[in-house]
């Protein structure tokens, strides 16, 4: 039996926001399952993914958190318990579906048909065939941010802010998520970071090796999202420690990986 696929929707004050209709469809005709993390929110998110996972046959699961983490160590928290509870492949969603759902089907054939990668990273590039709905200011915001993390993580990615992504679970994963992560903003830069040092230092292959962009047909900007310029300058900042924490955070001692699929 081919284990599960589950993926972390990190929930901060969503209540407003939460398509519980798509999230609904979405698990109702695919063999995912969803695990919907609340982060300690203020407003009525709690309820409404209580009664979401109650009327979804086990197939929407909570994990609720307290006091409030942030979406990076709620990220973290959902995909440990989603690794424990035996999930073949783990990823995160963006909880207001920038992303649709529709394309977890496609990050799972890119791992099936790619045996020696461990992660899929959605990438919105607007090319033809696509529909890439994004403002050109949080274009170009994100475009200098891409460079600079491509700088530091010494990796040719086009884009590691898209809150879409689905990881093999194995040793390499688990050592990499085994610290809490240090930046709140430049968090999904930091596990990139980690994954390397993690595979190098077992004497695995690096990054570059392990991971694969896969461009998206469907993005778009949605009303409400947290992002903000200071919140960008934040994240930048937060990349000129990124692989010196990666090195803190991932020891020889807890990376003695067998096998990147092990």
């Amino acid at each position: 039996m081919t284990a599960p696929t589950v993926i972390v929707v990190p929930c901060y004050n969503e209540a407003a926001r939460l398509d519980t209709g798509r999230f609904a469809a979405f698990v109702s005709r695919t063999g995912a399952t969803l695990l919907c993390v609340d982060d300690g929110s203020k407003d009525e998110t709690a309820r409404v993914l209580e009664t979401l996972a109650s009327r979804s046959a086990h197939r929407i699961q909570v994990l609720r958190l307290a006091p409030n983490r942030g979406k990076a160590n709620a990220v973290r928290a959902g995909m440990l318990q989603a690794i424990e509870g035996g999930a073949g492949r783990v990823g995160y969603w963006d909880a207001d579906l920038a992303t649709p759902l529709e394309e977890i089907p496609r990050f799972e054939a890119v791992l099936e048909a790619h045996p020696g990668i461990i992660g899929v990273l959605g990438s919105r590039v607007r090319m033809l065939g696509s529909r890439i709905d994004r403002s050109a200011a949080r274009h170009y915001m994100g475009r200098v941010f891409a460079t600079i993390a491509s700088v530091v993580l010494r990796l040719a990615v086009y884009d590691t802010q898209c809150g879409a992504k689905l990881f093999r679970t194995g040793r390499v994963l688990r050592v990499a998520l085994e610290a809490p992560f240090r930046s709140r903003w430049a968090f999904d830069v930091e596990l990139i970071a980690r994954l390397d040092r993690a595979s190098r230092t077992a004497g695995g292959p690096p990054a570059s090796d392990l991971l694969m962009e896969l461009p998206l047909l469907a993005w778009r900007d949605v009303g409400g999202s947290k992002l903000s310029v200071p919140a960008m300058v934040r994240a930048t900042l937060e990349l000129l420690s990124v692989r010196r924490n990666a090195g803190r955070d991932v020891q020889p001692s807890t990376a003695q990986v067998v096998s990147t699929s092990s």
